[in-house]
C-alpha cells in the first residue's frame, strides 16, 4: 500500500512539474513575432489622407477606439473622443474576462516607434511584447498592403492627444494562455489595381474585417462551409442578441436579390446627418455595425466589394436578426 502511495505521489509530482513547465513556457515563449520592423514613416499629406480614409471608413479603427453614443442607432462615435479608447468588452458582452480598447492618440502611442505600431496592427503584439486580444482584428489587418498600414500610422500621429489610461486586460483561464498563441506573422497583400474590380473588392473586404463578423466561428475557428454566411451572435447588455447578416449571394437568405445600386445606397443612406442621429430608446434594438463609418466609403470601393461578393459561393442560412433581452429572460 505504501508503494502505491509513493507511486501516486510521484506521478502527481511529475504532472505538477509538467503543468507548471507548460504554463511557464506559454507565458515566456509566446507570442514570438520577433522584434518590431525598422519602419520610419514620412507622413506626407497624401499618406495622411489615405490613412484617415482607411481608419475612419474601411478598417474603422475609430469605431472601437472612440466613445460610441449608444443613445443613437449604430452607436456613432462621439465628437471629441476620436482615438481616446475606453470601450469595455467584458462578460456582459460574452467575453470571458475584461478588455479596454486602448488610447491610440499621441497620448497613448507617443512613446511607440512606428515599427512597434506596425507590429501591433499587423501581428497583434504590443510594445511590451504582450498579445492583443483578437477582438482587435489584426489577423485581417495582417493582409493589408504595407503602404496602407503605414498610411494609418501616419494618420494616427496627427490625432489630437486625448486623455485616457485604462487597466490592462484580464482574461479568464485558459483563454489568458490561448490568446498568447494566436498572433502570427503578417501575410501582406499588394493592393490590387482598382481596375481589377473583383480582386480589389476582395482586398477591401479583407482589410475592412467583414469576414470577422459575418463568418460564424466555433471555438475561435471559422465553421467550414459558412464563409460570410452570417449568424455570428453579439450580446448587447439590456438590448439582447443581434446576429450578423448573410452576405453570400443566396437568393433566399443572403444578398442574391440585391442590385449593386441597392448595396451602395444601403451604406450611403446610413452616413447622412439624419441617419447618424436616429434616437434609440433604452432596451430597443440597436446594432454594433458601424454603418455611419462604412457609409463614408467611396462608392467605387463599395461597388468593388459588391462585385466580389457576387463571386462567392451562395450559402443558405436564414439568420434571425435580433432576439430581445425580454425574450431571453
Amino acid at each position: 500500500m505504501k508503494v502505491i502511495w509513493k507511486i501516486l505521489i510521484g506521478v502527481t509530482g511529475v504532472l505538477v512539474v509538467v503543468i507548471l513547465g507548460g504554463l511557464i513556457y506559454l507565458n515566456t515563449a509566446f507570442p514570438d513575432m520577433g522584434p518590431p520592423p525598422e519602419v520610419s514613416i514620412e507622413g506626407t499629406p497624401e499618406q495622411i489622407a489615405r490613412g484617415a480614409y482607411l481608419a475612419n471608413h474601411v478598417a474603422v479603427c475609430m469605431d472601437c477606439h472612440s466613445e460610441r453614443d449608444w443613445t443613437k442607432f449604430a452607436g456613432p462615435p462621439k465628437a471629441g473622443t476620436w482615438g481616446k479608447g475606453g470601450d469595455i468588452f467584458d462578460e456582459n458582452v460574452g467575453l470571458p474576462g475584461m478588455i479596454y480598447s486602448r488610447n491610440i492618440t499621441p497620448t497613448g502611442l507617443g512613446d511607440w516607434t512606428d515599427g512597434e505600431v506596425y507590429r501591433a496592427i499587423t501581428t497583434g503584439v504590443r510594445k511590451n511584447g504582450e498579445p492583443l486580444f483578437p477582438i482587435m482584428p489584426y489577423p485581417a489587418y495582417g493582409h493589408m498592403d504595407p503602404r496602407d498600414v503605414k498610411a494609418i500610422i501616419a494618420y494616427l500621429r496627427t490625432l489630437e492627444p486625448q486623455a485616457g489610461e485604462y487597466p490592462d486586460h484580464e482574461l479568464n483561464f485558459p483563454l489568458n494562455l490561448i490568446v498568447r498563441t494566436i498572433p502570427k506573422p503578417a501575410e501582406p497583400m499588394i493592393r490590387p489595381n482598382p481596375s481589377d474590380v473583383v480582386a480589389y473588392g476582395e482586398y477591401m473586404m479583407k482589410i475592412a474585417g467583414c469576414t470577422d463578423c459575418h463568418t460564424p466561428v466555433e471555438k475561435g475557428t471559422p465553421i467550414p462551409g459558412m464563409f460570410l454566411a452570417g449568424g455570428t451572435e453579439y450580446r448587447l447588455p439590456g438590448i439582447g442578441i443581434i446576429r450578423s447578416s448573410n452576405l453570400t449571394p443566396d437568393k433566399m437568405t443572403g444578398l442574391g436579390n440585391w442590385t449593386e445600386e441597392m448595396f451602395v445606397e444601403k451604406f450611403k443612406s446610413m452616413a447622412t446627418e439624419e441617419a447618424l442621429n436616429i434616437p434609440v430608446e433604452k432596451g430597443a434594438f440597436n446594432t454594433i455595425m458601424p454603418w455611419g463609418m462604412y457609409g463614408g466609403m467611396e462608392e467605387s470601393d463599395l461597388r468593388a466589394m459588391y462585385a466580389y461578393l457576387k463571386t462567392i459561393k451562395p450559402i443558405p442560412n436564414q439568420v434571425v436578426k435580433y432576439t430581445s433581452a425580454a425574450a431571453l429572460n
